[in-house]
């Protein structure tokens, strides 16, 4: 991927992230799939989601997908508690030069280091990068 095209994707994370309700955090998961890998980015997204709840102490989580809710564009996915619903992560996905870029943020009270570590060991995975 060019520097350029991950300069402005960091930079777009970071706007993402700014101060609001929830201080927050994120990571930009690079992967090693293309646009014809439906179910290895489905499985991905599972994957992370059990690295980001459990650094994140929240227990089980469940996956919201776009497509459920108007509320979230079709590629926009968030990870909510089983037993309030409450936020625990958003990620969107997004095809740049031929790969996926996953996108994640999550409360900033989170093991981030532990996030970016458990990422990294997936399969698919290319790189990560933390914000901030």
């Amino acid at each position: 991927m060019s520097d350029t095209l991950t300069d402005d994707l960091y930079q777009r994370t970071m706007a993402l992230i700014e101060p609001g309700d929830i201080e927050l955090i994120g990571c930009i998961v690079h992967s090693r799939y293309d646009g014809q890998s439906d179910l290895e980015m489905h499985e991905l997204t599972v994957a992370i989601n059990d690295v980001i709840a459990e650094a994140a102490g929240t227990g089980e989580t469940y996956i919201e997908a776009g497509n459920d809710d108007t509320d979230f564009s079709s590629n926009q996915f968030q990870g909510r508690t089983l037993a309030d619903e409450a936020f625990v992560w958003e990620c969107q996905q997004l095809l740049r030069d031929g790969t996926f870029d996953l996108v994640f943020y999550y409360e900033a009270d989170a093991d981030q280091e532990a996030i970016v570590d458990g990422i990294e060991a997936l399969e698919g995975v290319e790189s990560v990068t933390p914000v901030p």
